[in-house]
């Protein structure tokens, strides 16, 4: 019956938990991926309502983000750093790849200006030269400080690598550790928690536009954090609030950035409906339902339905053509297993994995490639089929 289900409706069923029983989830070709992961819980309780291969390890792209942002509020909440604190951009810094903000090696920008571009532009670049700065000169040192503090914080399948979400193989999460972090970010720093609503921010005379479109899209919208790399595909975390319920909501997967957005609002209006909350009409244009017959699953049938989100009839962001840069080495020591997800290149003896370059939230998912890639590790995976180029 799923196979029908699919076929009629060109799509293939997601499998959640939900509130202790099986339920099935309607969406686009991200569902089914080996890439895709999703949560849904109660900000305030913890409570899961909605999950599908939520302890899954999944790349986090610049969810990674978070976690900088997360250390940033900790400095400032302690009195190390304020928002007007100057930070030079090193060499290391400016060479980072897209995207980015622009900076250049001896430019200097405040710590302020710096969260303002990860929330937004999704900068690796200046997620770089935070964490250079709260690393003290070391962005390795303060990926550890990151994983230190995922585990502190009960994220214990999570390891970070760098402070942007730049791809690395050690560099893996789960979609619930990443909606852990996101009720923490609400819990922790209420009073800058308002910094990932952000819709724009001007640095040197450019406007540079929030990524999430659910914080116009989607009512009750105030956050999180959207990211993308070849390899793990759209993510997102988000964050909404209606008649006093919060939800916070991890995706992993999406085949792009607006099938992401449709099936996460989808999985938010089905956490309001749990919740007693009634779903709320959509911004644009009507919204189109999608309904998907009985799937049996562990001897039990139900019925899922989700509303897709039309496409947004407002502003296009233009993606600026991106710089090659270089990547540097990796580490020889693994602390985490990795998702078998990455595309490879080379022999056995040479196995290397393909450029995969950050590339903000863009559709059109163009590859950068570096002008070096870093070398292989002594216990790197199996060379995988290719798969088409996205």
């Amino acid at each position: 019956m799923l196979g029908t289900c699919a076929s009629r409706f060109g799509a293939v069923m997601a499998l959640a938990v939900t509130c202790g029983f099986a339920t099935a989830l309607p969406a686009q070709a991200q569902i089914g991926s080996e890439r895709y992961a999703a949560i849904v819980a109660d900000a305030r309780s913890g409570n899961v309502l909605i999950a599908a291969s939520p302890d899954e390890r999944r790349y986090p792209a610049s969810l990674t983000k978070m976690m900088t942002v997360y250390l940033a509020f900790e400095a400032l909440r302690d009195g190390r750093v304020t928002l007007d604190t100057p930070i030079r951009v090193s060499a290391y810094s400016a060479s980072m790849a897209p995207s980015r903000l622009g900076l250049t090696t001896g430019m200097t920008l405040t710590v302020e200006e710096a969260i303002l571009a990860l929330v937004t532009k999704s900068a690796n670049d200046a997620a770089s030269v935070l964490g250079e700065f709260l690393g003290g000169g070391s962005e390795d040192r303060f990926a550890q400080i990151m994983t230190m503090k995922a585990r502190a914080l009960g994220m214990t399948r999570t390891t970070f690598r760098n402070a942007s979400g730049l791809p690395d193989l050690d560099q893996v999460t789960t979609a619930r550790d990443m909606a852990l972090l996101g009720r923490r970010l609400m819990q922790d720093f209420p009073e800058r928690y308002g910094f990932f609503s952000t819709p724009h921010f001007v640095f040197r005379g450019r406007t540079h536009w929030n990524h999430n479109r659910l914080l116009q899209e989607y009512d009750g919208a105030d956050g999180i954090k959207t990211g993308y790399v070849n390899d793990s595909g759209f993510n997102l975390v988000a964050s909404a609030q209606r008649d006093g319920v919060r939800l916070v909501a991890a995706v992993f997967g999406g085949a792009s950035g607006r099938e992401r957005d449709r099936h996460m609002m989808a999985l938010l209006d089905q956490g309001f409906g749990q919740m007693g909350v009634a779903v709320a009409a959509r911004r644009s244009a009507p919204a189109v339902l999608a309904s998907a017959q009985a799937s049996p699953l562990r001897g039990r049938h139900v019925l899922a339905t989700a509303q897709a989100a039309p496409l947004r009839a407002g502003r296009r962001v233009a993606v600026a053509a991106a710089r090659p840069a270089a990547v540097r080495p990796a580490r020889a020591t693994t602390v985490a297993p990795r998702p078998a997800l990455l595309r490879t290149v080379g022999t056995r003896t040479t196995l290397r994995p393909a450029a995969r370059i950050e590339q903000g939230d863009s559709d059109s998912r163009a590859v950068v490639r570096p002008s070096a890639v870093r070398p292989a590790k002594a216990a790197a995976p199996a060379a995988r089929q290719q798969r088409r180029t996205r």
